[in-house]
Order: structure tokens, then sequence, then C-alpha cells
């Protein structure tokens, strides 16, 4: 593999990339994380559809970017998500990058749809059920990339208990959801699509917004200024492993890798989220394998299946 940079950013990443024709769809592509990203791809060229839960703000946020446009899109809302993608369907053109960057971290306890945890079904769920229903019209080489985190450190798949039904736990949580992201990508895969899981990194974005600065001083994560700790990214250079994942020929016959500092992950030897790696569970593939089977259950779509 091409030796990398902690911190490169997604532009230094593009460089020399030529996305003209392409189609991209970046969720939650407007804010934080998924706005680095979708400005590198268009400025490498790229269409950017971004599909948002409030399509006002991402339509003024985006303004002054040529290469976005915007579709209304609740994760959280399984009609929604069906809705969304039939008006891509109708429009009948091929997305040859789909980036599920969209998520929600450590909120107060929340059901959704039928009771769902929220975490488990818009960081999960929602993706799951957009990336199957967008299948006819994913390119032959099509990319899709799992933004997950070293969150999943905390938690593999809680088998027995997806929907925290018996006591919630903000940030196990959130690692489920994260663990979910990684064993996605893993069946994606397996199942034909080319598919990568990536940790962007330590970043400080909009997606803290439940969590208070006082915690976020205690974690160490900011200074008393609220100057970021050391080790953590902007960014534009937490963008930089998507944009890689999604472009990067380095990739070629890595499909379902779990990816970190534009390279493919280690395995985890600390406890040290900071330091990242990967941990076994979401590199099982009959844990994969079974997650698929559940979120096809759940979500009632599988354009997979095979009889």
């Amino acid at each position: 593999m091409t030796t990398t940079t902690t911190h490169r950013t997604a532009d230094e990443v593009l460089a020399g990339i030529d996305l003209t024709g392409k189609t991209a769809l970046v969720t939650g592509g407007y804010s934080g994380l998924g706005l680095e990203i979708t400005c590198a791809l268009d400025r490498a060229g790229a269409r950017v559809i971004v599909p948002a839960r409030r399509p006002a703000t991402a339509r003024e946020t985006l303004r002054g970017i040529p290469g976005a446009e915007v579709g209304e899109l609740d994760l959280a809302d399984l009609g929604s998500v069906r809705s969304f993608a039939d008006e891509v369907l109708d429009a009948g053109r091929g997305i040859d990058i789909v980036i599920t960057n969209a998520g929600i971290m450590a909120c107060p306890e929340t059901r959704v749809g039928p009771g769902w945890e929220a975490h488990f079904a818009v960081n999960h769920l929602g993706h799951f059920a957009l990336v199957n229903r967008l299948r006819p019209v994913l390119a032959e080489d099509a990319r899709v990339v799992s933004v997950a985190s070293s969150g999943h450190f905390l938690s593999d798949i809680r088998w027995d208990d997806l929907h925290f039904r018996d006591g919630y736990d903000r940030w196990l949580a959130y690692a489920q959801s994260k663990t979910a992201n990684a064993l996605f990508a893993l069946r994606l895969a397996a199942l034909g699509t080319t598919a990568f899981a990536v940790h962007p990194g330590s970043i400080l974005t909009p997606l803290q917004r439940h969590i208070p600065r006082e915690e976020q001083i205690s974690q160490g994560w900011v200074t008393a200024d609220g100057t970021p700790a050391p080790g953590f990214k902007t960014p534009a250079e937490g963008a930089a492993t998507a944009v890689w994942a999604a472009t990067s020929p380095d990739l070629i016959g890595h499909g379902g890798a779990y990816c970190q500092d534009c390279r493919i992950a280690q395995p985890a030897t600390t406890d040290d989220m900071l330091i990242g790696g990967v941990k076994p569970w979401v590199r099982d593939a009959d844990a994969a394998a079974r997650l698929w089977r559940i979120s096809a259950d759940l979500t009632g779509v599988d354009a997979y299946s095979v009889s």
C-alpha cells in the first residue's frame, strides 16, 4: 500500500484525480465532515447528491458549490428513505460513489419508527435501506464508503438487546451503531458491491452537539479554552480517508477493508481510540452476515437476497 501521512487533507488525496462525469452521494454532506467531503468531491469534478433531513439548510450551506444538489431524506424514517431513493431511481442516473456519512452521537435516549433505538436506526438501518434501494443505479464499479469510528471499540453488536430495552447507555448505543457500520461494509463487499468502512479520526464537528463542553474537557478532547487535543484532526483532514476509500486504486481487491489514515487499518493493540486500529468483532464475516439478515428483516429491504 502507498505510504501516507496521518494529516493529509481530502484535497491532497484527490490531487490529480478527475471525477468529471462521476456522481457521488454523500449523506449529511452539508455539515462538518460531510461538508468537507462534498466540497472536495466537487472540486475534483464530481456531481454530488446531498440527501438532507434539513434540505433548506443544506441548500443554503451548499449554495456556492456548483456541483452539489440537495434532496430530502430522513434516515430515521424508512418511508422517507424509500421516497428519496425512488426519486434517484426515476432520474435514471448512475451513482459511482456512495458515502454514508450522516449520523448521531451520544444523544439522549430516543425512539424512532417502531420503537427502534435512534443510533442503530439512523446510523445503520437507514443507510442499510438506502444502499439496498439504490442498488439498481449503482455503477458496476461503484464504491460504497461507510463512515464508522473507533467508537466501535466500546461495543460489539448487542444481539440480545439491539434497541436497549434493558437500560440505555448513550455511548454504548453509539458504539454499537459504529460496529454495525463496519459490518455492513464487510458484508456488502462479500455480496458483490465494493465497499469499505473508514475511521475518519478524532475530529470536533457538530456531531458532538449532545456532549457538554465540561465532558469534552474531562475526556481530554479539548483544553479549557476549547483548543482540540493533540492528535485531533481538522474536518478537512478527517474527510481524507473517506475520499481515499472512494477513489484510491490502492484498494482494488481489498473490498470490505476497514481504513484509517488513508490506509487499511491494522488490528488494534490497545484500547486507545485516538490511536485507533480495528477490533476483531468488526472483521467477523459471520457476524456481518447475521447483522445483514436482521437488518433486512427490520427494514423489509434486501436487494442482495439470494434464493
